[in-house]
């Protein structure tokens, strides 16, 4: 069973939304054999990516950074998208975070890239904006050596 894992920001501009669910639908459906998809559940990037690789047929583990990583969704919607995506995957790892801290979204981004064949990144090539942010992940995952594959709408830059 191949495993790919995602690391991605939280807003994505309306104008790159549409060529990130076109790549992420392209690299999950059109991948052969088994798939587990490793996904942090985030508003965003993780979402999008976890729902397409459901469709795809993918099995889907989710990483939860934080004993409390619920209180950290601001939006209602987002919340029960979480939740909905959390009830349909086939395994959960939770890291030994009680609180939502940049440590502990580092810990489930560097769990993600671990144990991963290939780390998806929705990404704008821009630094990270708080420790475990997309930024850092992607340098990790290339200092492990683990293929990355950037998907980003050329032209387009978050606010």
């Amino acid at each position: 069973m191949k495993r790919i894992g995602v690391t991605g920001h939280r807003s994505i501009p309306h104008e790159a939304v549409t060529h990130v669910k076109d790549a992420l639908h392209a690299l999950l459906c059109g991948h052969s054999g088994s798939l587990e998809a490793l996904s942090s559940l985030a508003a965003g990037a993780d979402q999008l990516f976890a729902g397409i690789a459901l469709e795809c047929g993918a099995e889907l583990t989710a990483v939860i950074p934080s004993g409390d990583y619920e209180l950290g969704f601001d939006d209602e919607g987002e919340l029960a998208r979480y939740q909905w995506l959390r009830s349909r995957a086939t395994q959960e790892v939770r890291m030994a975070f009680a609180h939502s801290t940049d440590e502990a979204y580092y810990a489930a981004g560097t769990y993600i890239a671990d144990n991963c064949d290939r780390l998806v990144a929705v990404w704008d090539g821009r630094p990270a904006r708080g420790r475990g942010g997309t930024g850092d992940i992607v340098s990790y995952a290339i200092g492990k050596g683990r293929p990355v594959t950037v998907i980003w709408r050329d032209g387009v830059q978050r606010d």
